[in-house]
């Protein structure tokens, strides 16, 4: 079976899901969204059935044919990054030889939810669910590193032995939420004989972790602030402290629209920004997560416009 060459680094936005008033998946309006991020200058790769796709809301056909559709539309020209969630171990191996076959580039791994009661005092646990996905599918694999305290991150030493014994872990997504352990995995990552790569999503504090020496962006306030990310990552790249304050300056703003408490909104809001700038026609989550008031909308509204995203009211 042939390893995927690609490589994930650089900005990788992870797509929303947008659905209809009945909760359908609305084809036309995800095509327009996954087209726009592709068009995006600076975007190296889309990631589709993650977090912000709200892939907890999307069953086993439905994440295949959201890939599907991806594939079609901006597949030709964008590697596509393809999520991997399931509490079951053999339907996550499934899932990742669908995405192989469908055409993606590399696989963002889940950590396994029925774990969360101390899996990570079982790494052997943690090993047996990495490894059937890395047996089923060939493609750079993403390991999603969650915080500790969610119950489904894992120890420094058990992540950097997971990541030394199988070779197709090409990168982390590292959402561990704590700067010096976020520090440790880049140093310790980046110091294995076959080096992996980190790529930050730690968006509420994005410029302090590119500073420290990242390897990418896998966001989904990407899948707002694509361009914004790019110049970010650009300036980092480049030395320029001076021109990555001024970045953050502007995103500042708009991560605290996205990121305010409760965090199981942040998608909800994000799709919000998107009709608010006129590049998503209507906003709709499926159930347990319900539309957001006019209050919140009108402040994320305001948030956009401070960050020079969205003109003022009345102007």
């Amino acid at each position: 079976m042939k390893t995927s060459a690609y490589e994930p680094a650089g900005v990788i936005p992870a797509a929303l899901m947008p659905f209809d008033r009945t909760f359908a998946i609305d084809e036309t309006s995800y095509r327009s969204h996954l087209r726009e991020l592709a068009e995006t200058e600076g975007v190296d790769a889309i990631t589709v059935n993650g977090h912000a796709a709200e892939v907890h809301a999307l069953d086993v056909d439905e994440q295949l044919r959201s890939l599907a559709i991806a594939v079609d539309e901006v597949g030709a020209t964008t590697p596509l990054v393809a999520g991997i969630s399931s509490a079951r171990t053999q339907e996550a191996a499934q899932l990742a030889r669908n995405a192989e076959a469908a055409g993606a580039s590399a696989l963002l791994l889940f950590p396994n939810e029925a774990l969360a009661l101390g899996g990570r005092l079982r790494p052997d646990s943690i090993r047996a669910h990495v490894g059937a996905v890395a047996e089923a599918s060939r493609l750079p694999i993403v390991f999603f590193q969650y915080p500790t305290a969610s119950g489904l991150g894992i120890d420094l030493d058990d992540l950097v032995a997971l990541c030394a014994e199988i070779p197709t872990i090409r990168a982390i997504k590292d959402w561990c939420g704590d700067p010096y352990l976020h520090e440790r995995h880049l140093r310790e990552l980046h110091a294995l004989d076959r080096p992996v790569r980190v790529l930050t999503t730690h968006s509420m504090w994005l410029l302090p972790s590119l500073a420290l020496g990242c390897d990418g962006i896998l966001s989904g306030a990407g899948s707002v602030i694509a361009s914004l990310q790019v110049a970010l990552w650009r300036a980092v790249q480049a030395g320029d402290l001076a021109e990555a304050r001024r970045v953050n300056d502007r995103i500042h703003p708009a991560v605290r629209a996205f990121y305010a408490d409760p965090l199981l909104d942040m998608h909800n809001r994000m799709k919000e920004a998107l009709v608010l700038l006129g590049r998503l026609g209507e906003a709709h989550v499926r159930p347990p997560l319900v539309k957001l008031p006019p209050g919140e909308i009108a402040r994320i509204g305001a948030q956009l416009a401070e960050a020079g995203l969205l003109a003022e009211p009345g102007r």
